[in-house]
């Protein structure tokens, strides 16, 4: 099972811009779907956005569509969250995710995945 290391969070004001990126130790060409979550104090985990080993499926929460965009680099074993127009409502700790067995068809719920980072804080300032 691969480490994965989530980076690029940090503070923004609305309107801004962030790249999140998540390195995995190893390859993550058979991870057969990654994922994007998000989760605030006291909030549960939700899925932001997911994508399919080949990079040709994407699915995404409709809080963020239009506006997040998730894309993975194989040959790198890195998966991105392009994220603009931020909101101060998406201010939240982001974790990327993967699993292995299935590939989504939407946005799946956290405990379909077993792989997870630490986490990358996001700050978006009114």
């Amino acid at each position: 099972q691969v480490r994965l290391v989530e980076s690029g969070g940090g503070s923004v004001q609305a309107g801004g811009s962030l790249r999140l990126s998540c390195t995995a130790s190893g390859s993550i060409y058979t991870a057969r779907c990654m994922g994007w979550f998000r989760q605030g104090p006291g909030k549960e985990r939700e899925g932001v956005a997911v994508i399919n080993s080949g990079g040709g499926n994407t699915y995404y929460a409709d809080s963020v569509k239009g506006r997040f965009t998730i894309a993975r680099d194989n040959a790198k074993n890195i998966l991105y969250l392009q994220m603009n127009s931020l909101k101060p409502e998406d201010t939240d700790m982001y974790y990327c995710a993967a699993r292995y067995d299935l590939y989504c068809f939407t946005v799946l719920p956290s405990s379909s995945f077993p792989s997870w980072g630490q986490g990358t804080q996001v700050t978006v300032s009114s």
